[in-house]
């Protein structure tokens, strides 16, 4: 693995510093991509007990998972480092998350099978393609993402939010706003507001 630290590129990311390619950055990020998709395929391959579960999402994360905490395999992810997930929550089968740039997902969060979260754009500058530009997403507690979402770098997602199946993400939502479409719009408050587990 290239010469930089973990928490170095952690800092460089999460300020939403460009990661320019062919830099000691973009070889880091690569070589990690190599130990997460390792834990993935273990996580990915057969049975494994909720408690296994788990211990892979920790090893792939490099922190304790709770034991409230339910993934239903299979799982992706490309970094595994810049994922937090928080209690109670429950990612349904064939989720993707690109947590390079940052994923945090609050207590009670439900996300419904094959959702991507994608924390990386390209350069739109095609000589400087292979440049990437992290931006972090964060989805707050209580709230719940339908089916086949996706969400794009940058977006917050607010406590007790809805997104309907198949939406894709482009903007902040604010708390307790159901949105649905390409792109996510606002359909309606729910009408309730969500409280902390």
């Amino acid at each position: 693995m290239p010469h930089i630290e973990l928490q170095n590129f952690l800092d460089h990311v999460n300020r939403g510093d460009l990661i320019q390619g062919g830099t000691e950055q973009h070889r880091f990020m690569h070589a990690a991509a190599q130990q997460a998709l390792q834990i993935v395929t273990e996580l990915n391959t057969g049975y494994h007990t909720p408690e296994q579960v788990r211990a892979l999402l920790a090893q792939l994360t490099g922190h304790a998972v709770d034991d409230s905490v339910t993934v239903f395999p299979s799982f992706y992810s490309e970094f595994g480092k810049n994922l937090n997930i928080g209690k109670n929550v429950f990612i349904n089968i064939g989720c993707r998350f690109q947590d390079t740039g940052g994923i945090t997902i609050g207590d009670g969060t439900l996300i419904g099978h094959g959702s991507t979260l994608t924390t990386l754009n390209h350069s739109i500058d095609p000589d400087r393609r292979a440049d990437m530009i992290p931006a972090p997403i964060v989805v707050g507690h209580n709230a719940w993402l339908g089916a086949g979402v996706t969400v794009l770098p940058g977006v917050t997602i607010g406590d007790g939010a809805i997104v309907g199946a198949g939406a894709v993400v482009t903007k902040d939502v604010p708390a307790n706003a159901i949105v649905a479409g390409v792109p996510a719009t606002l359909i309606r408050m729910t009408g309730f507001t969500a409280t902390p587990n």
